[in-house]
């Protein structure tokens, strides 16, 4: 194995752990420290703006309707989701965030701006463009090796 291709794993795995512990570390010390990671991510899923479809939010998160059903219940009793029938579907189940929820979408938003910005703003244009190609191959090649959509 050659130096780059350690060098490389070690990094990647070593930012993956780091984004994670920061992110759960993030969670636990500020004021969305009764949510995990997994309902921040529900909330990032259901946007700011409209109500959704649980079946829309399932799909962006790849996860079964019965799995987004129970994170909702969660975050339905903490009070980050209202949840309503559709009007022109009533089978439809529409769900949005409330006024915590939107605060804890926008801390978390916040929360990757830094990160994004802390990487990109030490680097100049080229480095840039080059960061951006690799990190497009590397994202190119899970979704084809793991058939991952999106």
């Amino acid at each position: 194995m050659s130096k780059c291709v350690g060098v490389v794993n070690e990094l990647l795995v070593e930012t993956f752990n780091d984004i994670l512990q920061i992110e759960h570390k993030a969670l636990k010390e500020g004021i969305l420290k009764d949510l995990s990671i997994t309902e921040v991510h529900t909330i990032d899923a259901i946007g700011m703006y409209e109500y959704r479809t649980m079946t829309e939010v399932s799909q962006d998160l790849k996860i079964t309707l019965g799995t987004l059903t129970t994170a909702v219940s969660k975050l339905l009793k903490k009070g980050y989701v209202d949840r309503k029938r559709g009007e022109e579907d009533r089978r439809s189940v529409m769900i949005a965030l409330t006024r915590k929820g939107k605060l804890a979408y926008r801390i978390h938003d916040k929360f990757h701006s830094h990160m994004v910005h802390a990487t990109i703003d030490v680097l100049n244009e080229e480095e840039e463009e080059v960061l951006i190609k690799s990190l497009e191959k590397l994202n190119n090649f899970f979704k084809e090796k793991y058939k991952l959509e999106g």
